[in-house]
Formats: structure tokens, C-alpha cells, sequence
């Protein structure tokens, strides 16, 4: 089986085959309706091109983490309807990704046609790889496609156990476009600037010390930086600091003064007594009994700089507790400061989405990548099984 671009396999032939797109449709949900819908608009290309050539376009994807139990509320249903008025064709919807039901639902369709299976996660076999569950998969389909570029690093039945069972393979549109511009950033024009946040140390030390090997210029925001600052000796007050990360973090800071590349860290802070709404203030050094919440302005303005500098930008993570509107001002600037660069930038994790599209500038940013573990995971050139399945490595 050779690997595909779906241009390949649509210039092959798919009028009246049975095709099961591997789509990222783990969208956020609110009182039974999509309320986000970037990742049904990034799914459209690849589902209207094999519509459009005739296929009979079996969708399946994942929404959160049911744990292998049917949940009402994460559903695909109201997806279904998004799905449908996105595309501008009827969506059909079946209550089960495998079994009679959905077989029933395939064997309905026509040319043409586009139906979107209930959660893989409802069943335990679709994150376990289970065998049988790709089997019952593969049982619907002629071909397959991943577009799901967010799932492609983990081993799961959809992204690897189903590939090697069906007669062809391809990458979809979407998938094949987050490797394009992920190539910016792995092989950058200099300068190259990464804007590093998020909660924990542990959650990306890997990619911590790949990018700040790489980086000309590393901003670190979010409560990962307090771990940094602790690291050289600053107060941090009741901030999140991984005691345990410490030494990491020294040995990041030394490797990247040694080959004489730069980390830019907080130089102010907003602070609060909680991670709560409520009464809050701005501080070069954080008092005991506060915890960082947010860059502040000063912090902003440098990392700001640094972006307007750079011919290459990445940015993963949010530099506060962003969730919270008043501590969301650091994760906004960075995001304004992104777009207003000349770099070509490429912005994944879900945080840093959201902060570009509430400040509006996403088309002034060359790449938004649907996938943020799966991005970070592809720039420290680690395999992802998704891509090793249809035949390509990291």
C-alpha cells in the first residue's frame, strides 16, 4: 500500500467507493450546540473534494474523553447539523461507529453522500488499538484518509489500526497542510522566535529543550515560567513551581546562555491571592501569599519586540490563566503582537487559538494549526504513529 495525497487518490478514482475520513471534529459544545466551529471548517476541503468526486464519505472522529462509555452530552449529533450547514450538503448521522446500525447507515448511502459516525471514544477500543474495533471499522469502509492532524500522535484504532486493513490510503488536505507549514518552523528563516506557555514544566520539557536548542529567541509565559524564575533565584510568591523541574529548567537556561541564544522571561507580573476572579495588581516581584496570573505590561512589550524581529514565529501555550478574562490581557498582546509581525507564524494549542480568534486576527497569521500536542510532539521529530501508518515519519 503506498501513501497518497488525496489528490492521488482522487486522480485514481473514488465515484462510488465507501471512504472513512479520520476527521478532528472535537469541538467545544454548548447547551446541546456547536459553539466553536474552526475545526468543522478545517475538515470541509477534504470532505467536499471526495463528495464532489462521488464518494460515499464515512466521517469519523472523536469528541472528549467519555472513556469508552456512551455520554450524552459529547454526542456528535449536534456536529452532525454544524457539519451538514458548513458543507452545504445533508449530513447524515448515525448513532454508533461500528455494528449493524452502522452498517445499515453505509449501506444507505449513495454517491455523494457524506455520513458522520457516533464518538469513536464511546468504545474502549478506539484508544486502546483494539484489533477487533479497527477491524468493525475497516468492515465499512473501501478506502481511508486522515485529516485528523490533532489525533495523528496517538496509536489509536482510526489514526493506525484501521490503515493497513483497507485497500487504499491518503492524507487529506488538512493534514497534509499542517505538515507543509510545520516545515516553516522546522526549518526556519532566522531570526526565529517561539512564544513557549502553559501550566506545567513536565507538560513540555521536551519541547522546551528542543525549541531552545533551535530558538534564536525563546518567550516563556503562563505558570511554567515561575518554575524558570524560581530556578534563578526570584520570589515567586504562591505561583505554580515545579520543585522537581528545577535543575531542567537550570540546565535549559545554561545550554542556551552557553550557545549564545536568548530566553526571555517575566520581567513583571500580574498577581492575584487566588486563581479566581477578583481584586488583582501588577508587580515586578511577586509578594508572598500572590501567585502570577499573567504577564504583565512590560513583559508584553519585550515579547511584543521580539516578534516584530523575527522572520520565523511559533507560539504554544497561553501566557496567563487565560480562561479568566481579566488575566487574559498577556495571552491577547501576544497574539496581536504575532499578527502585526512581518515572520511567517505558525499558532497551535487550543488557548492560543482562542486568543486569536477573540482578538480577531487570525488571517494575519500564516498557519493556524489544528493540532497542539501533535504539532509539539512533530517539531521534537518524535513519530507519530498517525503518519507512520500511511507510511511517513516525522
Amino acid at each position: 500500500m503506498s501513501t497518497r495525497d488525496l489528490s492521488a487518490l482522487l486522480a485514481e478514482g473514488v465515484k462510488g467507493r465507501r471512504v472513512l475520513v479520520r476527521s478532528d471534529l472535537n469541538v467545544p459544545l454548548q447547551d446541546g450546540a456547536v459553539a466553536d466551529d474552526a475545526r468543522i471548517r478545517a475538515s470541509l476541503p477534504t470532505l467536499s473534494r471526495l463528495a464532489t468526486a462521488g464518494a460515499r464519505v464515512i466521517v469519523v472522529s472523536h469528541l472528549g474523553r467519555p472513556g469508552g462509555e456512551r455520554r450524552p452530552e459529547l454526542s456528535l449529533a449536534p456536529v452532525a447539523q454544524a457539519l451538514g450547514e458548513a458543507l452545504g450538503r445533508k449530513v447524515a448521522f448515525c448513532h454508533d461507529c461500528i455494528g449493524p446500525e452502522a452498517e445499515a447507515a453505509v449501506a444507505g448511502l449513495g454517491e455523494g453522500d457524506v455520513l458522520l459516525l457516533e464518538n469513536l471514544r464511546f468504545h474502549a477500543g478506539e484508544t486502546r488499538n483494539d484489533p477487533g474495533f479497527a477491524r468493525a471499522l475497516a468492515s465499512l469502509a473501501d478506502d481511508y484518509v486522515n485529516d485528523a492532524f490533532g489525533t495523528a500522535h496517538r496509536a489509536h484504532a482510526s489514526t493506525a489500526g484501521v490503515v493497513p486493513l483497507l485497500a487504499r490510503a491518503a492524507a487529506g488536505d488538512l493534514l497534509a497542510s499542517e505538515l507543509e507549514h510545520l516545515e516553516i518552523v522546522r526549518k526556519p528563516k532566522r531570526p526565529f522566535v517561539c512564544l513557549l506557555g502553559g501550566a506545567k514544566v513536565s507538560d513540555k520539557l521536551a519541547a522546551l529543550e528542543t525549541l531552545a536548542a533551535r530558538a534564536d529567541v525563546l518567550c516563556i509565559g503562563g505558570a511554567m515560567a515561575y518554575t524558570f524564575l524560581r530556578a534563578q533565584g526570584h520570589a515567586t510568591g504562591a505561583s505554580l513551581v515545579e520543585p522537581d523541574r528545577l535543575e531542567a529548567a537550570r540546565q535549559i537556561l545554561a545550554a542556551a546562555e552557553g550557545s549564545g541564544r536568548r530566553i526571555l522571561l517575566p520581567v513583571d507580573h500580574v498577581v492575584a491571592e487566588r486563581p479566581a476572579p477578583g481584586p488583582s495588581r501588577t508587580v515586578r516581584e511577586i509578594p508572598d501569599g500572590w501567585l502570577g496570573v499573567d504577564i504583565g505590561p512590560e513583559t508584553a512589550r519585550a515579547y511584543a519586540a521580539a516578534c516584530a524581529a523575527a522572520s520565523t514565529l511559533f507560539w504554544n501555550g497561553p501566557m496567563g490563566i487565560f480562561e479568566i478574562e481579566a488575566f487574559a490581557v498577556g495571552t491577547r498582546a501576544v497574539a496581536e503582537a504575532v499578527a502585526e509581525s512581518p515572520a511567517r507564524s505558525v499558532v497551535g494549542g487550543g488557548d492560543s487559538l482562542a486568543a486569536v480568534r477573540a482578538a480577531g486576527v487570525g488571517d494575519r497569521i500564516t498557519h493556524l494549526s489544528t493540532g497542539g500536542g501533535a504539532a509539539l510532539d512533530y517539531l521534537q521529530g518524535i513519530e507519530l504513529p498517525g503518519l507512520v501508518a500511511l507510511g511517513r515519519s516525522a
